[in-house]
């Protein structure tokens, strides 16, 4: 059944729950639940993320006290870290291509390797072609997804 209410704002009833059609269309934009069912798939979810800039669906994929290589050997530690290390990549509003290459999965852990390629801008227009080999560790969480530990997008780079 579909109504307005005294606003004019469209409204669902289900049972006994109503909702605001633009509510709702509003909260998943924001935070799209990005699909961890496999390791494959988390990182299916980071190319989507960075695509379509969605960073709070991004944070999802991630422990709390994930890592992420914002450049080679260099580690930004806990969800802020990494947060700001993607940021940086959804600011060049680019493409990222990625095809896994590898998942290794033992003992709850999964090491997924790839060969990934990000064209954008930088912050002074000037283009950005970026290419790499990513070396990721995944763990599985207590409802069996799947999220990141550490974050490697320079492999062994």
């Amino acid at each position: 059944m579909s109504d307005q209410n005294q606003f004019g704002e469209s409204m669902f009833e289900k049972g006994a729950v109503m909702v605001r059609v633009g509510e709702v269309v509003e909260a998943t934009r924001r935070q799209l639940v990005m699909s961890r069912e496999t390791p494959r798939q988390v990182l299916q979810s980071i190319v989507e993320g960075i695509n379509t800039g969605n960073i709070d669906g991004l944070m999802s994929l991630y422990e709390s006290g994930a890592a992420f290589a914002a450049q080679p050997g260099d580690l930004a530690h806990g969800l802020r870290g990494v947060r700001q290390s993607l940021t940086a990549f959804i600011n060049m509003k680019g493409t990222l291509d990625l095809k896994v290459t590898g998942v290794l999965e033992a003992g709850g852990l999964a090491l997924v390797v790839g060969a990934w390629s990000f064209t954008g801008s930088g912050a002074d227009g000037a283009p950005v072609a970026l290419t790499g080999h990513n070396a990721d560790v995944l763990r599985r969480q207590a409802d069996g997804s799947w999220r990141f530990v550490i974050d490697n997008p320079w492999g062994v780079d």
